[in-house]
């Protein structure tokens, strides 16, 4: 039986978790496609001279410094790490073997936007500055997991944390979704 306190801890990473999602998946999308005469919209009809053959990114959209204050409060800077962690590598791990075009540009532009929007101002900085290093990789899955796993180490060693072991990522950040190998077993083993 845990104690209250872990409930409690578990009860914010998730509520955190989930704030996370909403903003990336839900509300961003959401402001940006309001108004499709905004120099943001991301419906904007662009030639397809203009478009990079890969990815394109908007770079109104995704430029810029960051627009939030320094999170002082150093347990909740640490619940938004592991939750904001939890929601990357989960993202990594259900992205396309095969990507199509539109759908790395997506992935590009949400982890820049992230860079931006990100809740601690001073980590939304480091990360910035860590993608002019280490720009997002989007052509496959495993690109994406493995550029994941990188920054992470490199935000671990800047915090003075252990090197995540890359190997163990698909274990260690299960989405429990009902495409993972074994999931049906488990779902016809519930009563």
């Amino acid at each position: 039986m845990s104690s209250p306190l872990n409930r409690i801890f578990r009860l914010r990473t998730s509520v955190a978790f989930f704030a996370i999602c909403f903003i990336g998946l839900v509300a961003l999308p959401s402001l940006f496609l309001m108004n499709p005469q905004s120099k943001f919209s991301l419906q904007q009809n662009r030639p397809l001279e203009e478009l990079d053959s890969s990815t394109y990114v908007d770079p109104d959209l995704v430029t810029g410094g960051t627009i939030m204050p320094k999170l002082g409060n150093e347990t909740a800077k640490a619940e938004l790490g592991r939750a904001t962690w939890k929601l990357l590598h989960t993202m990594a791990s259900r992205y396309p073997e095969k990507p199509k075009q539109d759908e790395r540009a997506a992935m590009k532009q949400w982890i820049m936007l992230l860079s931006r929007l990100y809740p601690c101002g001073e980590c939304a900085t480091h990360f910035q500055l860590i993608l002019k290093e280490h720009p997002p990789q989007t052509s496959s899955r495993a690109s994406l997991s493995n550029w994941s796993c990188g920054i992470h180490n490199i935000v671990n060693a800047r915090l003075g944390k252990p090197e995540f072991d890359c190997s163990t990522l698909a274990d260690v950040y299960k989405c429990g979704c009902a495409d993972e190998p074994g999931a049906e077993d488990s779902a016809e083993a519930e009563p």
